[in-house]
């Protein structure tokens, strides 16, 4: 166990760096990675839960009466349990469901919710800023069911436009927000926002997929009924996914998808489904990644989300006037000034330069930036771009990963000027 969480002052990257076997390349070049927006790199202590496990413990959960079985259902509930406090959770036992990314999370959701709650003429708002994961199940519920959809619009300023708020969510059924832009990194002000939805009678529903690896969670301050993120940005595996919900909206909902471990009992004329939280964990569920997952929330918690957020504000900071310092009017950062107002990440244009151009001669450099649409292709069209450049940070970053982007842009410059 590391034992950063004791230091009181900011991270000790070059100490973090060792955990991540990723960053001691075996050709020995160096890596610069930015774009843990995408997906965050994973520590040893990750890795070596989920090795464990498979050599020591595996066996499926919750079915087994032998050993092996029992001690699987214990990690695999342990880090349900986990993950509950790390969002604050009132009840973790209940609340929190296992899926596969936070993707699959809203759209059991939007699933769900088409066949309890929605009917034909409901009022979904979402935002012009949503991630395709927040949007295409919606337009999907729109498309079957006949729902209208509304949206809050965003300004020139990278901000939610809120002068006709009340408007928007007059009658409004649900709110589905996102937490943090994946684009313009804009933090929005949800617990405003729920606030105001719950007086319309609307359900709220939080994107968290680029906020909870980031900054300090908690459900109820957020004031959101449901909160959808995903393990492979917060330093866990890939393959799993967390919703988290009210336990009284989750009992009231239809299950999501039917087979093994979801039931209590089954005829050939019907079933019953069973009690929260497996009623929306039908089949064996990923239990290694769950582990996983519950390994990285430890990683995080002993380096502390607050300090994690501080430094991370500071390569934010650090980065943009690194960029613009040296590009000047070449390049264009998208997304609010005040950099408390967002999250770590920097999306740019570079003038007469494509973005996939860019990457690919950052990447010569070993600089690794994600180029395209973000999966937020409306967002592009305001933004009036088909693509930006974007950097984004987690706690292996330091300002030697932005100066090393600076100098591979210095070059892209050169080699298209």
């Amino acid at each position: 166990m590391n034992t950063h969480g004791l230091e009181a002052k900011p991270l000790n990257v070059s100490d973090i760096r060792k955990d991540f076997p990723i960053f001691s390349q075996p050709d020995g070049k160096s890596l610069y990675f930015l774009d843990s927006a995408a997906s965050s790199q994973k520590p040893l202590q990750v890795l070596n839960a989920m090795d464990n496990y498979y050599c020591t413990t595996h066996a499926n959960v919750h079915r087994g009466v032998y050993r092996l079985a029992e001690q699987a259902t214990e990690l695999y509930e342990s880090a349900r349990g986990k993950i509950g406090r790390f969002i604050g959770a009132p009840n973790p036992s209940r609340e929190i469901i296992f899926t596969k990314n936070a993707t699959e999370s809203i759209n059991l959701l939007s699933n769900s919710l088409s066949r309890g709650t929605l009917k034909r003429g409901d009022v979904v708002v979402l935002t012009e800023m949503e991630h395709h994961a927040n949007l295409v199940p919606w337009l999907i519920a729109k498309e079957q069911l006949g729902i209208e959809i509304r949206y809050i619009m965003v300004d020139e300023n990278g901000y939610l436009n809120l002068d006709n708020i009340d408007e928007v969510l007059r009658n409004a059924k649900i709110l589905s927000i996102t937490l943090a832009s994946n684009v313009l990194g804009t933090i929005n002000p949800v617990s405003q926002l729920a606030e105001l939805a719950h007086k319309n009678g609307a359900i709220v529903i939080g994107d968290g997929a680029q906020f909870v690896p980031h900054v300090a969670t908690n459900v109820t301050a957020l004031g959101v009924d449901f909160l959808a993120f995903t393990g492979h940005k917060m330093l866990g595996p890939t393959g799993i996914g967390i919703l988290w919900g009210k336990s009284a909206l989750l009992d009231s909902l239809p299950p999501f998808m039917g087979g093994g471990d979801m039931i209590t009992d089954v005829t050939l004329d019907g079933f019953s489904p069973n009690e929260l939280p497996w009623k929306f964990e039908a089949g064996t569920p990923p239990i290694a990644e769950a582990i996983g997952l519950g390994a990285a929330i430890d990683y995080l918690e002993n380096l502390g989300m607050d300090r994690i957020r501080e430094h991370e504000l500071e390569l934010l900071s650090y980065g943009i006037e690194m960029l613009e310092s040296n590009f000047g009017e070449n390049i264009t950062i998208h997304g609010p000034r005040n950099i408390n107002d967002r999250g770590g990440v920097i999306s740019f244009d570079f003038k007469d330069i494509h973005p996939h151009d860019i990457s690919q001669i950052l990447d010569q450099s070993g600089v690794c930036v994600r180029a395209g649409h973000h999966c937020a292709k409306p967002l592009m069209r305001h933004l009036g771009v088909a693509a930006t450049a974007r950097a984004s940070f987690h706690i292996y970053n330091e300002q030697s990963d932005i100066d090393a982007l600076i100098d591979a842009l210095a070059k892209a410059q050169a080699f298209f000027g």
